[in-house]
């Protein structure tokens, strides 16, 4: 097992981050001290493991992986300084949070994108849902439009014109199967499969569960022109820490990008 304290929803209502201020702050707030950033376990802290085994060293960078299991914490701890930054998001999903927050987080670099998908236990191919099959999707606003914006682009779903980053079922304008949707936390959304006809999955969460996005997923994003690459984040102010800008340049190597190709086959595809 990697050396990295994994924290959960749980754990921190029972009082762990703010332990983990007093124990880390002057750390995270100094720039000699180690560099502690949040990430999702999959595939984000195993990049940064990736780099702190193999590049931080030589870089004169000691960095520090703290696993978050929510898409909430992360932010919440780095715009307080329990950690130095984070690293699991995308732009729509920071800028809703900001808003809603009154947090000032912002990018540092991105790294990697992951495909959502739509996957099932009982139909192979999208077509074959039958009429009023139930649908799993994200219930956080990005990740439900992003779910449905998925959908819509394979034809299952039409949403109305004009549709943002805040789409949801009341959105949409055509429904030919009839398909119903049942609004899940997004880490909760692979766990439903047995339960519902289909369900659409962030791609780290669908690598945690044991699925391969470019192998099992009925339905995958496009790489394409994707405004959803996850990046490197910081609280506004920090972008010139000596020690983000060294974690920056060594997530963007070719030695992340081999890293990233070679480890998960097309299921998490390298930005840079």
């Amino acid at each position: 097992m990697r050396n990295t304290a994994k924290i959960t929803t749980a754990v921190l209502a029972a009082g762990a981050l703010t332990l983990g201020l007093s124990a880390c702050g002057a750390d995270s707030s100094s720039t000699d001290g180690p560099l502690i950033v949040a990430a999702s376990p999959v595939p984000h802290a195993e990049i940064l493991n990736y780099v702190k085994d193999n590049l931080a060293e030589k870089e004169g960078l000691d960095l520090q992986v703290k696993e978050f299991t929510d898409y909430v914490t992360p932010n919440t701890a780095t715009q307080d300084g329990s950690v130095g930054a984070n690293y699991f998001q995308n732009k729509p999903y920071l800028d809703d949070f900001n808003k809603k927050n009154g947090t000032d987080i912002v990018p540092v670099v991105t790294v990697h994108l992951e495909p959502l998908g739509l996957y099932s236990h009982k139909v192979k191919k999208a077509d074959d849902l039958k009429s009023g099959a139930t649908v799993a999707i994200p219930n956080d606003t990005v990740n439900e439009a992003r779910a449905l914006k998925l959908l819509a682009a394979d034809g299952l779903i039409t949403l109305k014109a004009g549709v943002g980053n805040e789409a949801t079922p009341s959105d949409i304008a055509e429904n030919p199967k009839n398909l119903k949707f049942k609004e899940l936390e997004a880490a909760q959304t692979p766990r439903s499969l047995d339960d519902v006809d289909a369900a659409v999955v962030n791609g780290n969460y669908a690598i945690e569960s044991d699925l391969k996005p470019s192998k099992d997923a009925l339905v995958l994003e496009s790489p394409k022109n994707n405004p959803y690459g996850n990046f490197l984040a910081v609280k506004k102010g920090n972008e010139d820490d000596p020690r983000v800008k060294k974690l920056a340049k060594l997530l963007t190597s070719p030695e992340v990008k081999k890293f990233i190709q070679d480890k998960y086959a097309g299921s998490v595809r390298a930005s840079f």
